[in-house]
């Protein structure tokens, strides 16, 4: 018997487009935050809608699963964003104590001689519920900065903040709203929301990530080789991807202070 194959019909571009315009915005506070460069000329169909002022929100192309592949698209929508190089080398030293660095460099043998190769991750966010982090490799140490802030750009995402500490009645923002866990490779952590005050109890890098991610208060724990600082940090990545993807209950939304994204009020 012949079998019979299924076809699955993809969005084109035109569907997608007309998906956000669709969605009911406020024109006059995102205009004020959008800064298109003069000397950008956008290659993509999502990278044009964003230069005509067709999308003037982040959220427009992030809830409809729009792909970003220019990085002048969040220097537009999200002018605030900063970024950061995380240690993730080290340099030689004696028994194996050399300090740490923003690189990471292993070696190729070839009958030429040694061919090294510079590894960096970057983060950027703009410390108000949006973040992103990349992972750039080259045989310099400059071309590897810059294609790690560029992936970085081109792999942002927003979170969910709140309060979900039964140690803090609070309704500001400040921590998690519920415990999410991320694994890569033998590295397992998870976040744990903390009462207000208390601060960043995680690693050093993390805590990176999440300052500019925009929580302030959170436990942590972890398990596996955490010495390696690229799994560590891609665990924290996934962690934070769940903070959106969980589906919560409504009557719980109000309780635990949910802020999805952008926060009204919220200090820097």
């Amino acid at each position: 018997m012949a079998e019979k194959k299924k076809t699955v019909k993809k969005k084109t571009e035109s569907e997608a487009e007309e998906k956000v315009t669709l969605e009911p915005i406020d024109e006059e506070s995102s205009k004020e935050q959008i800064k298109i460069s003069e000397n950008w000329t956008p290659r993509t169909t999502v990278g044009k809608m964003v230069f005509n002022r067709e999308i003037n929100d982040i959220d427009q192309i992030l809830d409809n699963g729009l792909p970003v592949l220019e990085q002048e698209i969040v220097d537009s929508l999200l002018p605030g964003m900063e970024s950061e190089l995380l240690m993730i080398g080290q340099a030689k030293g004696k028994f194996g104590g050399g300090q740490r660095r923003i690189f990471r460099q292993t070696q190729k043998k070839t009958r030429e001689g040694n061919k090294p190769q510079f590894t960096t991750m970057a983060v950027i966010g703009n410390k108000n519920g949006y973040v992103g982090i990349g992972l750039g490799k080259s045989k310099e140490t400059v071309p590897a900065r810059e294609k790690a802030v560029k992936a970085a750009k081109l792999n942002v995402f927003k979170i969910a903040r709140g309060s979900g500490s039964w140690e803090s009645n609070s309704k500001e923002p400040n921590s998690i709203p519920f415990a999410v866990t991320g694994k890569c490779g033998s590295v397992e952590l998870t976040l744990m929301p903390a009462p207000k005050g208390k601060g960043l109890c995680v690693e050093k890098e993390c805590q990176k990530v999440l300052e500019l991610a925009g929580i302030k208060d959170v436990w942590s724990k972890t398990r596996g080789q955490t010495k390696n600082k690229v799994n560590l940090i891609k665990a924290c990545e996934q962690a934070l991807r769940k903070l959106s993807t969980t589906k919560i209950r409504p009557k719980d939304i109000d309780a635990l202070s949910l802020q999805e994204g952008r926060a009204e009020g919220v200090t820097k």
